[in-house]
């Protein structure tokens, strides 16, 4: 993180949704992804980042929204950087939300959005303004008043698509390695374990994965463990217990993947969480 980044973070206590408010310089930070949705909008500058297969670039005012597990990474065009806002959406939260302003879910369908990028003015308002009331900590009823306007904004910007649900044995190598790393989150494997135990040779075992999801097996495991320290650090766990729970070597190689990926420590993103003490 450069001398001139910044990143402010809020949890809100009534509601799965955090607030973090962040302005970067240069490179802001490699392909990664999270297991919440992501809904902001961009306040000064231009923030390129490539998510979809696809480079975007959005402006002040354009609102952009990646999906859970959306790849995406983040960069500054100039020494003037960029500023966001965004709100870390509950994937729960959002189906039960969104699902009771569409009135009616289709069955095996899934909820997506439809474009990355959105010049919506309604939208980038409601978001705004959705954050500012988490961020600010206003009365229960000013929140969920705000976030209920942008949940009416965003029914514009969603579709539904039919969910592909394939049997066991049709499970493809790269999704069955996926169900692996969740079944050994905490073990130190190898890639010749994962290997080995699906039948396959490792160098085909890593190709399709990369295909499917963007990352080498070992870089998104990084990213399924740090969705889960981000958890537990925000529910009061500290940090070398987390580290220590989720297969790190220690709580200072939690540290140093933690500030690669989220530009801050693992004490500094609990404290914007809990508003515990340094």
């Amino acid at each position: 993180m450069g001398q001139s980044d910044w990143v402010q973070i809020t949890k809100d206590k009534d509601m799965p949704v955090e607030a973090i408010r962040a302005h970067f310089t240069g490179h802001a930070y490699d392909p990664h992804w999270h297991d919440s949705w992501l809904v902001g909008v961009t306040e000064q500058g231009v923030q390129q980042f490539h998510s979809r297969r696809q480079k975007h670039q959005s402006r002040p005012g354009t609102v952009f929204l990646l999906e859970p597990g959306e790849l995406h990474d983040g960069d500054a065009i100039d020494e003037l950087g960029f500023t966001y806002r965004m709100l870390y959406i509950d994937p729960a939260f959002m189906r039960q939300q969104l699902s009771t302003l569409f009135g009616h879910v289709p069955d095996r369908f899934e909820l997506n959005f439809a474009h990355t990028l959105s010049g919506d003015r309604q939208l980038a308002y409601a978001t705004f303004n959705a954050f500012q009331s988490l961020y600010d900590r206003e009365l229960k009823m000013v929140k969920e008043g705000n976030m209920q306007t942008l949940f009416a904004a965003l029914t514009q910007h969603q579709h539904w698509r039919k969910s592909i649900v394939l049997p066991h044995q049709e499970k493809t190598l790269a999704l069955q390695a996926r169900d692996y790393l969740h079944d050994h989150l905490h073990e130190d494997i190898g890639l010749s374990d994962m290997a080995a135990a699906l039948g396959v040779d490792r160098f085909r075992l890593s190709r399709q994965f990369q295909a499917q999801f963007g990352l080498p097996p070992h870089a998104w495991l990084i990213q399924l463990r740090l969705t889960h320290a981000r958890r537990l650090l925000s529910l009061g766990v500290t940090p070398a217990v987390v580290a220590a729970q989720l297969g790190f070597a220690d709580q200072s190689h939690l540290g140093r993947w933690f500030r690669r990926v989220y530009q801050l420590t693992p004490a500094r993103y609990q404290q914007g969480c809990t508003n515990l003490p340094d």
